[in-house]
């Protein structure tokens, strides 16, 4: 695979880490050390895929250039839109080209993760009731020092993309209506902080936060054979896994705890299922699809003022 890197942000830097050889050339309109400032002066002929790492503002034009040449893009988080049809034409584009068009969430690769999704397949839990997903840190400040971060929908672009997409990657799609019950702006112009959710089956609360100063990441999913919890990401160096089978009618459960050390497999495991994609075909632009209209709609109550 020969390989375009284009944005050489904080992103940028760690895909050419993982794509190593593949990389051919760097794009990036600022950084001097970029190979070119554009990526429409990258010979078509010399690369077959490109990674977008730019700001969120200039990914539309710079997708829609590579894909109309059948380029294959990884993109990072999130691909969102406020007119849906713009990512409907993403699709028929990369369809018509041949193109894969990934988006990138890392957090599927988390090995426990996908021992949490495993478990779920193979139905351990029985009838899940009720699944909770903390995603926190500490870079409100860092946002609003940004020159393009503290804008938009903030934190729930940002880090409420990664836990919708889970609950697509652990549930699948669900056709159920997400309420906003708090959004806040405690520091920052953009919305530092949220929790809104669904009341369908199983009931799904999803939060976020720049305000919590350490790292945190939580899933606890609760079902009618027992609990299943992950606590902490690799990228921090470490992560476990707790199963709690149910006692009945009450008692302490037995619980099963497995733990995830560093380093952080997500990226090169991630990049590899996109090198698969390109050379299978393949996207995973209906997943964007269902987080963008989630992210709008939950916007447009909280616009209107109407959140519980």
């Amino acid at each position: 695979m020969k390989t375009v890197i284009i944005g050489l942000g904080g992103q940028g830097r760690k895909r050419i880490d993982i794509a190593g050889g593949d990389v051919i050339a760097t794009v990036d309109s600022i950084v001097s050390q970029a190979n070119y400032s554009d990526i429409k002066h990258v010979p078509l002929e010399d690369f077959n895929a490109a990674l977008i790492c730019t700001p969120d503002q200039i990914k539309l034009d710079i997708l829609v250039y590579l894909i109309s040449h059948g380029k294959h893009v990884l993109v990072e988080k999130p691909l969102l839109f406020a007119n849906p049809l713009q990512i409907r034409r993403i699709s028929e584009t990369a369809q018509s080209t041949g193109a894969t068009c990934y988006t990138a969430y890392n957090h599927r690769f988390e090995p426990n993760i996908m021992r949490l999704k495993n478990l779920l397949e193979n139905d351990e839990l029985g009838d899940i009731y009720l699944a909770k997903l903390f995603y926190g840190n500490g870079t409100a400040l860092n946002v609003r020092n940004s020159s393009w971060r503290d804008q938009g929908v903030g934190v729930l672009s940002d880090l409420g993309s990664h836990l919708l997409d889970l609950t697509l990657f652990l549930f699948g799609e669900k056709n159920v209506e997400f309420k906003p019950w708090a959004f806040n702006r405690f520091e920052n112009n953009a919305f530092d902080y949220f929790l809104f959710g669904s009341r369908g089956k199983p009931v799904l609360e999803l939060e976020a936060s720049l305000i919590s100063w350490q790292n945190s990441f939580t899933i606890d999913i609760f079902g009618q054979n027992g609990s299943a919890h992950v606590n902490g990401l690799c990228k921090w160096g470490a992560s476990k896994f707790s199963v709690r089978k149910r006692v009945f009618p009450s008692g302490k459960p037995k619980e099963n705890i497995q733990l995830s050390k560093g380093p952080d497999p997500t990226w090169s495991m991630e990049y590899e299922h996109f090198i698969n994609l390109c050379r299978t075909g393949g996207t995973n632009i209906q997943n964007d699809i269902w987080i963008n209209s989630v992210i709008n709609d939950v916007m447009k109550t909280v616009n209107e003022g109407d959140v519980y």
